[in-house]
């Protein structure tokens, strides 16, 4: 696996190391040992499948606090799809920036969420799928999200969202005191 570092620190994207001849290709997708010496989460207890049928269909921005909060890898299996983190972690000095990169069927890559980041989806192409693996059960009490055009944040997506579910829609603009990261 090749593993790129974001301007977010501790987030990654991550292609895939393809050796392949005339059959096709064979590529490692996890590897203990890779993600470990990297500082990566190595240990995943849930893996979630999601399909979406529109293009345009927008989930999240989502996260959980602490201590439930999540480490994510996402991948996108079918279709194509703009995946997003916004770093929430108070301390950090790329607080409030955001990040986005292109995952598709077609190019596989990967991005690795860490916690402390908020995580949303955008989809480019309608019967889009995505696969994740999370390192945390879901703990709906932890459950938070922030609104995918909080002014605060001044997020630039690839295409202007049409589906939002009314959850999503219904988060509130950024408040410390609702938001705030607590930590690992």
């Amino acid at each position: 696996m090749i593993f790129d570092e974001t301007p977010l620190g501790g987030a990654f994207v991550i292609d895939l190391e393809k050796r392949g001849d005339e059959r096709g290709f064979f590529a490692r997708v996890f590897c203990e040992n890779e993600f470990a010496e990297h500082g990566l989460v190595t240990h995943f207890c849930q893996v979630n499948n999601s399909l979406s049928a529109e293009r345009g269909t927008l989930r999240g921005l989502h996260y959980q606090l602490a201590p439930k909060a999540e480490t994510k890898v996402v991948r996108c299996v079918k279709g194509a799809l703009y995946d997003l983190i916004l770093d929430i972690r108070e301390d950090s000095p790329t607080f409030g920036q955001s990040f986005g990169v292109e995952l598709t069927a077609e190019n596989r890559r990967m991005l690795y969420v860490p916690k402390g980041f908020a995580h949303s989806f955008l989809t480019l192409e309608d019967e889009t799928e995505a696969l994740y693996l999370v390192d945390e059960f879901y703990a709906p009490k932890n459950e938070r999200g922030i609104r995918w055009n909080d002014p605060r944040f001044s997020i630039e997506w690839r295409i202007q969202p049409t589906v939002v579910s009314d959850k999503d829609q219904g988060h509130p603009d950024f408040d410390p005191a609702y938001h705030l990261w607590l930590g690992a």
